[in-house]
């Protein structure tokens, strides 16, 4: 019996010694980081949104920071590539993520098998901006207001489609949550892309759309699109005479939201480190006045609200997803 407390109390002596070396081994990584260039995986093309996001916060950060961090391109999969890349990266902050909605929330939702688990294989850094989506019409269609467009569809019902950039994307998931709350129908027409979808808008083969606000801006400017609604609960500030969907339909909210992530097991100084490099770079007025450009809205946050964020995503899309019956491969 003696030689079993003490064998047991060893095991606690070992085990307390091994947390007080990780403890000590943490704190001297976060007293040198960064000591070297740090990735910055964008899950998508070069050019896009959340592409044109990374790089302006990227390169603040890097200031601050005193490092360089290099953006990498890394595309495929709805955004499940990249994702994938960090989720396997070694933990130590040279190696992070700009998540989004896609890769975060609806990915998981839609595909029979995502590569890693959304919420346990990351450490969540911050919540950067979040970037509106758009219910805009061909100026043909003879709606001007959202109760509009929904007198139209409730009248001729299954008459009208709407397109979207691709099949379980935020732009045709904004479209299903529309007809949910809405109590309308509308086919969903999915294409590879925004360009081709918008192309067609404009020539009116397809009368709908929900696209992202920054692509659409300047057709909405020039009169070839005409904006009904934007998606957020709040109204755009560079268009600010185009209303909510919510001002119409209470409690609709959608939007395109990018945020920083780590591989799990980053040591928690390093995610601190991270963070408040991040949350410095957005109060950085040129930074600001870029953002303002492309209409994304500044939120920043603390690691534990981006898990929070996350895991409220995935609980707002669940139920949209089954409905519409959205399963990819």
């Amino acid at each position: 019996m003696k030689l079993n407390v003490l064998t047991r109390r060893a095991a606690l002596i070992l085990a307390g010694s091994a947390l007080s070396l990780m403890s000590l081994g943490h704190a001297a990584m976060a007293q040198t980081f960064p000591d070297q260039t740090i990735t910055l995986v964008v899950p998508f093309s070069a050019g896009g949104s959340t592409d044109v996001v990374g790089r302006v916060v990227a390169q603040k950060m890097g200031e601050i920071l005193g490092q360089q961090i290099v953006v990498e391109n890394v595309a495929g999969a709805g955004g499940n590539l990249g994702a994938d890349r960090v989720a396997r990266a070694e933990p130590d902050g040279y190696t992070i993520l700009m998540g989004t909605v896609a890769t975060h929330a609806l990915n998981p939702l839609i595909l029979k098998t995502t590569p890693y688990d959304a919420e346990k294989d990351f450490s969540p850094i911050s919540l950067l901006v979040v970037v509106p989506n758009v219910l805009v019409v061909n100026p043909e269609l003879p709606v001007n207001t959202v109760a509009e467009l929904i007198d139209l569809l409730k009248k001729e019902p299954d008459k009208y489609s709407y397109a979207s950039s691709g099949n379980g994307t935020p732009l045709h998931l904004s479209g299903e949550l529309f007809n949910s709350m809405a109590g309308v129908t509308m086919l969903h027409v999915p294409y590879k892309g925004a360009g081709p979808a918008l192309n067609d808008v404009i020539g009116n083969q397809i009368p709908i759309m929900f696209d992202n606000l920054p692509s659409s801006s300047g057709h909405i400017k020039a009169g070839t699109l005409r904006a009904l609604a934007v998606t957020t609960a709040k109204r755009a500030p560079s268009f600010p005479d185009v209303p909510t969907v919510a001002e119409t339909v209470p409690g609709y909210e959608t939007y395109t939201w990018n945020a920083l992530f780590a591989p799990a097991g980053t040591p928690p100084e390093v995610v601190a480190k991270l963070n408040e490099a991040a949350n410095t770079a957005l109060k950085d007025p040129a930074v600001i006045a870029r953002m303002d450009e492309f209409s994304a809205t500044i939120v920043g946050s603390t690691p534990e609200d981006l898990g929070k964020h996350v895991t409220a995503e995935i609980a707002k899309w669940a139920p949209i997803v089954k409905s519409a019956n959205i399963q990819m491969d």
